[in-house]
């Protein structure tokens, strides 16, 4: 049994003092045990505009974001799912908005870049949103081993497609990761549905950490960051405000319901999942 921890923020347009912000909820965390902490979705800066992100965008494997995240895996000797934060691409203007996988000893055990970007509008609160204006998509899905089991890395808007996670479960997952920020008005509708049901197709954990809040670009975002097992239960949840959410994963427990519940094995159709 193993104790996992997922971060609720509300970050602002000031890189330190999110990063300050972090840290404390990070040793909140690990004051409370946990192995394993996720961060939510650009949780280092939610600028003015899409395009602050841009101008603070790293190359892979340097840089103040990457350094900090590596720091605080080997302060508090833990395994670290970084948010995202914003690493050069190949096409000037656009980032990858990539999902880091560190261990206790700051190494970088696997990246994922989001695949699915959030390009809506939202007509009853009169938002928009074209993510691929400023962010380049992956084409990686990414399971790796963990001493807490097989551990997937999905990002916010990829919640909404299930051909994903039934392709990192063909991979062996049985945990997912899902940093995140959920807008207000999807997430009252959307966001505990959308979990419950990709732990229950899957029979796997999700560790979903969202942002949560008002922010300075007058964005609001859902939060009600959870941690739910295979049977879609959620164990614990922070509904509002900034915070910590912890609880406890079992992977016999995840084993057991497969066996005793072997809808898996039972699949007709097998994924082909494409990216492109």
């Amino acid at each position: 049994m193993s104790k996992v921890a997922a971060i609720q923020m509300a970050s602002g347009p000031n890189v330190k003092a999110n990063l300050a912000e972090a840290e404390k909820l990070i040793k909140i965390a690990v004051q409370q045990g946990a192995e394993l902490v996720v961060l939510p979705e650009n949780f280092a800066i939610m600028g003015l505009s899409e395009n602050d992100k841009v101008k603070i965008a790293e190359q892979f494997g340097t840089g103040l974001l990457q350094d900090y995240l590596r720091q605080q895996a080997i302060k508090h000797n833990i395994w670290l799912v970084g948010g995202t934060i914003p690493v050069c691409s190949e096409e000037a203007g656009k980032v990858y908005a990539a999902c880091l996988l560190l261990n206790p000893e700051g190494d970088v055990v696997a990246r994922y870049d989001k695949i699915h970007l959030f390009d809506v509008t939202i007509e009853a609160s009169n938002e928009s949103y074209t993510e691929s204006e400023t962010i380049m998509p992956g084409n990686e899905i990414v399971v790796v081993d963990t001493p807490f089991g097989r551990l997937g890395l999905a990002v916010c808007y990829d919640l909404r497609f299930p051909e994903l996670f039934r392709a990192m479960m063909e991979q062996g997952m049985e945990i997912c990761a899902l940093p995140s920020a959920f807008t207000s008005l999807t997430g009252k509708v959307h966001w505990e549905s959308l979990l419950r049901a990709r732990a229950i197709e899957n029979l796997s954990f999700v560790i979903a950490a969202d942002q949560g809040g008002y922010h300075v670009g007058g964005r609001e975002t859902h939060g009600d960051s959870m941690i739910l097992d295979p049977w879609g239960l959620v164990l614990n949840r922070l509904p509002h405000g900034t915070g910590v959410v912890i609880a406890n994963i079992d992977i016999a427990k995840l084993e057991h319901t497969r066996k005793m519940f072997p809808a898996l094995e039972h699949k007709r159709f097998h994924c082909s999942f494409d990216s492109k």
